[in-house]
């Protein structure tokens, strides 16, 4: 498989999510640069990274959706193509339409980083059908725009169509508004699109994919990724 990775002004989990998908996942990896006008031949999926794109001005991600390579983007999620945003790369989705909802600031008006726990709520997408359905994952957050806001009936349209990918809890897989760090609606953390093609997460699975940081279970949503998207093209 082929991951292209777009690096923007502030982006600063590129490397991260390169190194990832290239040594611990052994795909192949092309970095994007937001400018570029065309992709490259033969992308199976791009990875817009976590960061603070264009410094965050205006909004986190409000800039970025006018980049150049963003109308390639759109054009290769509407034609089918994986895309996944994590951090600013989900505030960048949302920005762009291709995810429903917005991000807004935590409620607490603080820059939040820390360790929370998340569940798989709809089984069914390329992120989640291979996740362990015994127990929640560990997995990082960073962020201070990470409220996920909707209006209530394209929640109840996501509900149904399976759309909601995760939502926090606390270590034990219960939801409660204790373990919701942002306080995001119904304690979402991540969304897809209709056609489940375009994925969107606020944690970091990047920063919890390696055994020398202690933590693996970002590595297990990626290798869901992966193995998802390898079967859906054989």
């Amino acid at each position: 498989m082929t991951f292209g990775v777009i690096v923007f002004p502030g982006s600063n989990c590129d490397k991260d999510t390169v190194y990832v998908l290239e040594h611990l996942l052994e795909q192949q990896v092309v970095e994007l640069w937001h400018k570029d006008t065309e992709l490259p031949a033969g992308l199976d999926a791009i990875v817009l990274p976590g960061g603070f794109s264009y410094g965050d001005y205006l909004r986190s991600g409000a800039l970025a959706k006018f980049s150049p390579i963003m109308a390639r983007v759109v054009e290769f999620a509407e034609r089918g193509g994986y895309v996944l945003g994590i951090c600013n790369g989900f505030q960048i989705l949302c920005e762009s339409g291709l995810l429903p909802g917005a991000l807004l600031h935590n409620n607490n008006q603080k820059f939040v980083c820390r360790n929370i726990y998340l569940t798989p709520d709809s089984r069914t997408t390329a992120l989640t059908q291979y996740l362990p359905k015994t127990r929640p994952l560990k997995i990082p957050i960073a962020h201070g725009e990470g409220r996920y806001y909707a209006a209530q009936e394209t929640i109840a349209e996501m509900r149904i169509n399976g759309q909601i990918l995760f939502r926090y809890c606390d270590e034990n897989g219960q939801l409660s508004e204790r373990s919701n760090p942002n306080g995001s609606m119904e304690n979402i953390a991540g969304v897809c699109n209709a056609n489940r093609n375009v994925f969107g997460m606020m944690p970091h699975p990047e920063r919890a994919a390696d055994d020398e940081l202690g933590n693996t279970d970002g590595l297990l949503i990626l290798e869901s990724f992966v193995r998802s998207m390898a079967e859906a093209k054989r």
